[in-house]
């Protein structure tokens, strides 16, 4: 299945960034769409607006954890050193396509008050934050394929 259809379909939708990833990838988390939704929620418009960690980058880490993760203390080593390898992985990858993994700088330094900015025609335009929603599902997409999960 291509996520990036689906979770670019749930960001024009109205969900932020980090929602649309996490829910987009549903199928393979288990996670229902409350949950998904809630969960994502705070990490849109780079935390809260902070314009820090892209949200479609902190969706795709959510969606990495939720596959990939370990959920055992004792097995942190092995476990929690390839996590933290897959993860610095695709940043750079997701940096090396976009510049940066951080909201500000993909976004050219725009203002960071808390209320979220009218989604209109100009909004989509101007903003390359579907874009950065696909390509990260993209990414994220290509990680299975190449790391097929256990089942």
């Amino acid at each position: 299945m291509d996520h990036s259809i689906k979770a670019e379909e749930l960001f024009v939708n109205g969900c932020n960034c980090s929602q649309a990833l996490v829910l987009a990838f549903s199928d393979l988390t288990g996670l229902d769409e409350r949950t998904s939704m809630k969960l994502a929620a705070p990490f849109g418009g780079g935390i809260g607006r902070l314009r820090e960690v892209c949200g479609a980058v902190s969706g795709m880490m959510m969606v990495l954890g939720l596959l990939y993760g370990y959920d055992d203390p004792g097995e942190k080593d092995a476990r929690k050193k390839q996590l933290y390898k897959d993860v610095q992985a695709l940043a750079a990858a997701f940096s090396a396509q976009n510049g940066s993994i951080v909201c500000r700088d993909i976004l050219k330094n725009p203002p960071s008050d808390p209320n979220p900015t009218p989604r209109s025609e100009a909004y989509y335009k101007h903003r390359p934050c579907s874009s950065m929603v696909v390509f990260a599902a993209r990414l994220m997409d290509q990680f299975i394929a190449d790391h097929p999960l256990e089942k």
